[in-house]
């Protein structure tokens, strides 16, 4: 594990998050105050409409807090204008999710280029050498996402989201649909994106095993942060959801 965490690249602030209004009103998050830093991986747990999700989608610029600030570097993100916000979460923030979200008709290579391709950037051929070797498919660029494993998708997915060399990057239970071994290759590639290339990872999973892989494990609880577990393994992560909440396993 990683204990030489650099600077902070994102902190929420006394973030809250209101869904509905009177009768329906649903606090998601209640106040969470949390910091991200560099060289450091994140794991983010809790029972299912805990709140994990929504604050990573506010810190990620996918969604918007309804007070309190979510803050990437010196930007508070609820004061940027949209084409500011787009621009920010571009060049700044790398995603992962769960259904990998690659286009089909792009090949390996485009799908892992494609936001500098939208942001009109050239690729760093060095920097691209480095990923492609890092995810273990320089012999599968040629291949459309139909022609490539689930667990080579996701590693695809992984790539793009490091390919603009961002501050962070938000994985959304990246191993939720993928077998054990494909799900360890992942995990491990987030892993090596912290420890070789000092990005910061946030990943919010249901998985003990896959929260071991982080530096630091936080759990939520109607919308507050409830604990926080430090170099984390699979037993002291499973004991900490038991203590938690005793009807869930995740």
């Amino acid at each position: 594990m990683n204990n030489t965490a650099g600077a902070l690249v994102a902190e929420a602030v006394d973030m809250v998050k209101v869904y509905g209004g009177g009768g329906t009103e649903v606090r998601a998050l209640d106040g969470v105050s949390v910091g991200f830093a560099q060289r450091h991986f994140t794991a983010i747990m809790g029972p299912s409409g805990s709140g994990k999700s929504t604050l990573m989608h506010c810190m990620a610029g996918l969604d918007t807090a309804t007070s309190g600030q979510a803050r990437l570097g010196e930007h508070n993100l609820t004061e940027l204008s949209d084409d500011a916000l787009t621009k920010l979460r571009r060049d700044r923030v790398g995603f992962v999710f769960q259904a990998f979200n690659l286009v089909p008709t792009l090949s390996a290579k485009e799908n892992i280029t494609l936001p500098l391709d939208i942001a009109g950037r050239q690729v760093d051929a060095a920097w691209m050498d480095t990923i492609v070797s890092a995810v273990g498919l320089s012999d599968r660029l040629d291949h459309r996402p139909s022609q490539l494993s689930g667990g080579q998708q996701q590693r695809v997915a992984c790539a793009r989201a490091l390919v603009t060399r961002p501050d962070i990057v938000f994985a959304d239970e990246p191993t939720g649909n993928l077998d054990s071994r494909s799900g360890a290759e992942v995990l491990g590639l987030l892993r090596r994106s912290v420890d070789d290339y000092d990005q910061a990872v946030v990943m919010v999973t249901h998985d003990a095993n896959a929260a071991s892989y982080a530096d630091r494990v936080l759990f939520l609880s109607d919308g507050v942060i409830v604990n926080e577990l430090a170099d984390p393994t699979p037993e002291t992560v499973l004991a900490a959801m038991l203590h938690l909440d005793p009807t869930h396993g995740g």
